[in-house]
């Protein structure tokens, strides 16, 4: 296989993805997330296991590691999780710092859950925020 970027395509780099992959949904703050959840979005946690033990968990976050989320969250999947039942259903995926969460709502978006965004900042500003963590 070849380093060389397909024809047509020019290599990007990790932040211009980002960018173009932001450029597509409206990312919410730390308290916007909180207000979605009493709204009836599903918060999802997609850190690994090491993080949650060491800095906690967000109460009542569905918890589901960035290598199994799009086979947990499309609604027309065999694996998904009881809570993924619509497509239209809001997503708010929240990572360590709000970076792979943004990457992670890209291809939620490509399973048709068009009201999928991420937390600014991640968990760290949600705990930065004074949300609420539990051990």
């Amino acid at each position: 296989m070849s380093d060389r970027p397909r024809r047509g395509t020019a290599p990007v780099g990790i932040d211009e993805l980002l960018e173009r992959v932001r450029a597509g949904f409206v990312r919410v703050g730390p308290r916007e997330a909180l207000a979605a959840t009493a709204d009836g979005a599903l918060l999802v946690d997609i850190r690994y296991a090491e993080l949650r033990e060491r800095d906690g968990l967000i109460p009542g976050a569905l918890v589901v590691e960035r290598n199994e989320l799009e086979w947990r969250l499309d609604p027309l999947g065999s694996h998904r999780a009881p809570e993924a039942a619509s497509h239209d259903l809001q997503v708010v995926v929240v990572c360590n710092e709000g970076y792979a969460s943004s990457l992670a709502v890209a291809s939620l978006r490509q399973l048709g859950l068009h009201r999928a965004t991420d937390v600014i900042g991640g968990f760290q500003a949600w705990r930065t925020a004074g949300l609420p963590v539990e051990a």
